[in-house]
C-alpha cells in the first residue's frame, strides 16, 4: 500500500505544543491550580529530609524517645498531606482535559466535513483516523501528566539544589557537576527521538488504513482467497512499526541509563566526601543524613527527565499531525462575496435558466503541469424541466462533469449556472439544497433505513420518506426485521447492491429537488425492477431539471435529449434517435459492443473493432 506521509515542519517541540493553547485556555485556571498543588506536594517531600536532620541531631543525639515519636508523627503527616495533594491534582485535571480532547476531536471531525473532495482523495483514511483517536488521546495524557510534571520537577530540582547548597555548599557543588553533560545528552536525545516518534505515528496511520480496508473489503479477501497475502502485508507493516518502536525504546533506555548513572555517581562522591567531613567534625551526622535524603528525593525528578522529554516529543509530533489537517484550507466560497450576498434564484431566473455549462474546464489539483484537462470547453444547456442524458466511453469524464454541479470539485475555468445564478455565487449549503445527487456507488451509513434516506432533505418527514421509497421501488424495506427502522450496518453491506442503489436513489429524490444529478443510478437493478423504477422516476423527472449519466439504452430513454461526451468534450447533442442515425460513436456505445472504436465506416457502422484503451481519468 502506498504511504501518504506529510513532511513535518521544522518547528521546535515547544512551539508545536504552544498551538494547543486555544484549546487549553478555557481550562487554564484548573490546570494552573493543579500544577500549583503538585508543586506544593513535591516541595513537602523536600521538608522530610529537614525533619530527619532535626530527629538525628536532636532527639536521637540526646536519647529522647518522645522526640523521636514526635518526629515520626511529623513525617506521617507530611506523607499523608503529599498523597492527598497529588490526588487533588489528578481530580482537578481529569474532567477539563477530557473536555479538551472532546473539543479537539469535534473540531477535527467538523473540519474534515468541510475539506474539499480532493483532500480526501489524497489522504488514506487510516491516517485521519489515527489523528482523531490515538494522537488526541496522547495529547490528553501529555496535558494531564508530562506537561504538569515538567514544571513540577523543574521547580522541585531548583528548590532541592538551593536546600543542598544551604546545607553544605561544597557537597552541593559536587552534585551540580553532572548538570552540563545531562543537558547535552537531553538535547541530543530530543532531536533523535522527535524523528523516530513521528515515523512511528505515521506507521500507526498506515496500519490503521490496512485494517480498515481489510474489514470493509472482507468479501473480496474471502472471495479471492487473499487471506495470506493480506496477512503478509499486515505483518510487514507491523514489523516495520515494531522496529520503529524498538528504536524508540533503545533511545529511551540509553538516555535513562545515563540520567540514572551520572547522578548516582555524583551522590556516591558526595557521600564519601560527607563521611570524611563528619569524621573530621566539620559536618554533623544529621546534616549529612538530610543532605543525602534530599539528594535521593531529587532522583525521581531528575531520572524522569528522559521519560517526560519522550512523551513531550511524541505529543509535539501528535500536535503537528493534528494541525496538518486543521491547517488545510476548507472549501472556499466565492472570493469577494460573502455568503449573505447570495440569494436563491428568483422566479424569472427559473423561467429562463435551467442548468447551463459555459466554457467549463477541469483539471485535477494533483495533475502534472502541462497535462491535458479532464474536461475541456464544455458548453451545454439543459432547459428547465428537461432531463439530459450524459453518454460517453469509459474515462471520458462523465462522473467528473456531474461532480462539478454540486461543487464536489470546482471548475478550473468557465462557469456553471442554475436558473441563471452562477453556482460559485451561492453558499455551498444553499447549492446542495437545490441539487440532489445519486452516485453510481451507493454509500450507506451505520444508521436505520429511514435515517439514510432522510439524509437527502432537511425537515422531510415520514410522508416524504414513503414517497421516495415508492419511487425508488424500495418497498423491500417494509419486510426488513424492523421496517424503516432497521439498522443497515456499516456501508450497508447487509443489503444487496440493487437494494443499496434503490435506497441511494430514494435519498436523492426525497427532498423533491429542483435539480437532480444521477450517476448511472440503475446499474445494479434487475430488468424487472429497473422497468418499475424508470416508470416512477419519469414522474419525478417531469418536475425537475436533471442530468443523468447513462450507459444503457433503457436509462437513456428517461431523457429528453442526450449529450455525447468524448475525450473530455461534448461532441454531439440531440435526441436518442437523432444521435443513433447521425453519430457513429453514439451508435457504437448504444450497441453494447464495447468502448469507442478507433475506426468506423462512413455509414456509421464499425469497420474494425478496436476498443479504446481505458485510461486513468477519473
Amino acid at each position: 500500500m502506498p504511504e501518504t506521509h506529510v513532511e513535518p515542519k521544522d518547528r521546535s517541540a515547544a512551539r508545536s505544543l504552544l498551538r494547543l493553547w486555544p484549546y487549553v485556555k478555557p481550562v487554564r485556571i484548573r490546570l494552573f491550580g493543579a500544577a500549583a498543588v503538585a508543586i506544593v506536594a513535591s516541595c513537602l517531600g523536600l521538608v522530610i529530609p529537614l525533619v530527619l536532620k532535626w530527629i538525628v541531631d536532636g532527639p536521637v543525639a540526646n536519647r529522647d524517645p518522645g522526640g523521636v515519636w514526635l518526629g515520626a508523627l511529623y513525617l506521617l503527616v507530611l506523607g499523608i498531606a503529599e498523597a492527598l495533594l497529588f490526588g487533588l491534582r489528578r481530580w482537578l485535571v481529569a474532567r477539563p482535559l477530557a473536555g479538551v480532547e472532546a473539543s479537539m476531536r469535534a473540531d477535527l471531525y467538523r473540519h474534515l466535513q468541510r475539506l474539499p473532495v480532493a483532500f480526501h482523495d489524497r489522504w488514506p483514511s487510516g491516517q485521519l483516523l489515527s489523528r482523531g483517536t490515538t494522537d488526541l488521546m496522547l495529547l490528553r495524557m501529555f496535558l494531564a501528566f508530562p506537561l504538569t510534571f515538567l514544571l513540577v520537577n523543574a521547580t522541585t530540582i531548583l528548590a532541592g539544589f538551593i536546600i543542598l547548597l544551604v546545607q553544605q555548599w561544597t557537597l552541593g557543588l559536587v552534585l551540580l557537576v553532572p548538570v552540563v553533560p545531562l543537558v547535552i545528552l537531553c538535547s541530543v536525545f530530543e532531536t533523535k527521538f522527535a524523528v523516530v516518534a513521528r515515523k512511528a505515528q505515521d506507521q500507526v496511520g498506515d496500519l490503521t488504513t490496512v485494517v480498515e480496508e481489510s474489514v470493509l473489503g472482507i468479501r473480496i479477501i474471502k472471495g479471492f482467497g487473499r487471506h495470506r497475502s493480506q496477512a503478509l502485508a499486515f505483518r510487514g507493516l507491523s514489523q516495520r512499526l515494531r522496529g520503529t518502536e524498538l528504536d524508540k525504546a533503545r533511545l529511551l533506555a540509553g538516555i535513562w541509563a545515563f540520567i540514572t548513572t551520572i547522578p548516582e555517581l555524583a551522590i556516591g562522591a558526595a557521600l564519601v566526601l560527607g563521611t570524611i567531613q563528619v569524621a573530621d567534625g566539620d559536618l554533623s551526622a544529621g546534616t549529612l543524613v538530610a543532605f543525602l535524603s534530599t539528594a535521593l528525593a531529587l532522583r525521581w525528578p531528575v531520572e524522569s527527565i528522559g521519560f517526560l522529554l519522550a512523551m513531550s516529543q511524541e505529543s509535539a509530533t501528535a500536535t503537528e499531525r493534528f494541525f496538518e489537517v486543521m491547517d488545510t484550507a476548507e472549501e472556499r466560497e466565492t472570493a469577494g462575496e460573502s455568503p449573505s450576498q447570495s440569494s436563491p434564484p428568483n422566479s424569472q431566473q427559473h423561467a429562463d435558466g435551467g442548468m447551463v455549462f459555459e466554457g467549463v474546464e477541469f483539471r485535477y489539483p494533483d495533475a502534472e503541469s502541462g497535462s491535458a484537462p479532464v474536461l475541456a470547453r464544455i458548453d451545454l444547456r439543459i432547459r428547465p424541466g428537461e432531463t439530459m442524458a450524459l453518454v460517453g466511453a469509459t474515462g471520458s469524464g462523465k462522473t467528473t462533469l456531474t461532480a462539478l454541479v454540486p461543487r464536489l470539485h470546482d471548475a478550473t475555468a468557465g462557469r456553471i449556472t442554475l436558473d441563471g445564478t452562477d453556482i460559485t455565487a451561492m453558499r455551498r449549503e444553499q447549492l446542495r439544497e437545490l441539487v440532489s445527487v445519486a452516485f453510481e456507488e451507493p454509500t450507506l451509513f451505520s444508521a436505520s433505513v429511514g435515517e439514510n434516506v432522510l439524509m437527502g432533505a432537511d425537515g422531510a418527514g415520514e410522508d416524504e420518506l414513503r414517497r421516495a421509497l415508492s419511487i425508488a421501488q424500495a418497498d423491500f424495506v417494509y419486510d426488513l426485521p424492523e421496517g424503516i427502522h432497521t439498522q443497515v450496518g456499516e456501508q450497508g453491506l447487509s443489503l444487496s447492491g440493487g437494494q443499496r442503489q434503490r435506497l441511494a436513489l430514494a435519498r436523492a429524490v426525497v427532498g423533491q429537488p429542483r435539480f437532480l444529478v444521477l450517476d448511472d443510478p440503475l446499474s445494479a437493478l434487475d430488468v424487472h425492477t429497473e422497468t418499475l423504477v424508470e416508470a416512477a422516476l419519469r414522474r419525478v423527472l417531469e418536475s425537475t431539471t436533471a442530468i443523468v449519466v447513462a450507459h444503457r439504452p433503457s436509462t437513456v430513454m428517461l431523457a429528453d435529449r442526450v449529450a455525447l461526451l468524448s475525450e473530455g468534450r461534448i461532441s454531439a447533442v440531440g435526441t436518442h434517435q437523432e444521435l443513433l442515425r447521425s453519430n457513429a460513436e453514439y451508435a457504437w456505445l448504444m450497441s453494447g459492443a464495447g468502448d469507442t472504436p478507433e475506426f468506423l465506416s462512413t455509414d456509421g457502422m464499425p469497420a474494425m473493432v478496436v476498443p479504446a484503451e481505458k485510461d486513468s481519468t477519473r
